[in-house]
């Protein structure tokens, strides 16, 4: 394989970084809500207590159940209906089809073990063209959950749906890690939802005990360069397709930065929820009243998200000078209610 086939087939791989799977504009209605006492009473991974399972056989087997002929434009389109005109009934008897998968992949995201093959130049994972569609049913999962105000069930939609993004990510394969990346934004409209609940609890905690990064792209990038370079024999050409790479594995870790943002704004969020709970229901005038816990940056920058009371409550925003494009921005319109 010579250097020009070598580079096409990494930058072909590569194109989704590029996909702005980040950008968030949404009108959010949120409700006071007290931290929680305890740190870990609720936590958006599951426990991986089955030890003697590997999650990778698991995942296969909830994507060969996934019924074909699915109409998952369908599912799409409720998971942007409004709360209040999600179709309840329609999505119960929706999601009967898909149980089995469903219960498959909550089990797989509770194994602590996931052993993903060893990364083949030209290859790519078997189980990349139907991850996105199992995410969207568990999403519709965890919406209905949510519909109901049942939030035990939410939590173990979500923790199901983190969990394994989280397993995507943990892999020598850099498509499946930006596979995982655009799960955990996924999972993150889900959170969304979750938080506009009139009782729902304060994930605060569940946000702050999340790894940072949560996606991490090093052993990808390391495996899969090491890998492409071996095919390259000319040392010349191997450090001028090194040079090469650098470009596109930097907007590869770019990706694993924005969903990082995307989960602290989440948490920002959180701390605007608690400090209305202690104050009335009232929302700070600026992030830095905010006294009871700490308030999270914005992991691109390293500095506070923008923040600023309106007429009819707040916008919470990653600016585009700092998310990287328009298309990438994440732009929240808050209004609370008490």
């Amino acid at each position: 394989m010579n250097f020009t086939t070598v580079l096409s087939i990494c930058l072909i791989s590569l194109h989704i970084a590029a996909m702005p799977i980040f950008g968030r504009e949404a009108k959010l209605v949120i409700w006071p809500a007290k931290l929680s006492e305890d740190a870990n009473e609720y936590s958006l991974l599951p426990k991986q207590e089955l030890r003697d399972e590997d999650a990778v056989l698991l995942y296969e087997q909830a994507l060969e159940k996934l019924p074909k002929d699915a109409d998952t434009d369908q599912i799409r389109q409720w998971l942007n209906l409004p709360a209040e005109q999600f179709p309840q009934e329609q999505a119960e008897k929706t999601l009967q089809q898909y149980m089995e998968s469903l219960r498959l992949v909550a089990r797989a995201a509770r194994c602590g073990e996931c052993n993903w093959p060893e990364y083949k130049p030209g290859a790519q994972p078997a189980i990349q063209s139907r991850c996105r569609y199992l995410a969207f049913v568990i999403g519709l999962w965890a919406r209905l959950e949510i519909s109901r105000s049942e939030y035990d069930g939410a939590m173990a939609a979500m923790q199901t749906g983190f969990g394994m993004a989280k397993h995507l990510g943990q892999t020598p394969i850099i498509v499946q890690a930006l596979i995982g990346a655009a799960v955990s934004a996924l999972m993150c409209r889900d959170v969304e939802q979750f938080i506009q609940g009139e009782n729902a609890p304060n994930l605060y905690w569940a946000l702050e005990n999340l790894p940072e990064p949560f996606i991490d792209m090093e052993e990808a990038i390391e495996s899969e360069k090491r890998a492409r370079l071996e095919q390259v024999a000319n040392d010349a050409l191997r450090k001028q397709f090194e040079q090469q790479l650098g470009p596109a594995h930097e907007r590869v870790r770019m990706v694993a930065k924005k969903l990082d943002s995307n989960l602290n704004v989440l948490q920002c969020i959180e701390a605007i929820r608690i400090y209305a709970a202690e104050h009335e229901g009232q929302l700070p005038d600026k992030l830095s009243e905010i006294n009871e816990v700490e308030v999270p940056d914005d992991p691109l920058t390293g500095e506070s998200f923008v923040y600023r009371r309106t007429a009819a409550g707040a916008v919470l925003a990653a600016e585009p000078t700092r998310a990287g494009t328009e298309k990438d921005t994440i732009h929240y319109e808050l209004t609370m209610r008490k």
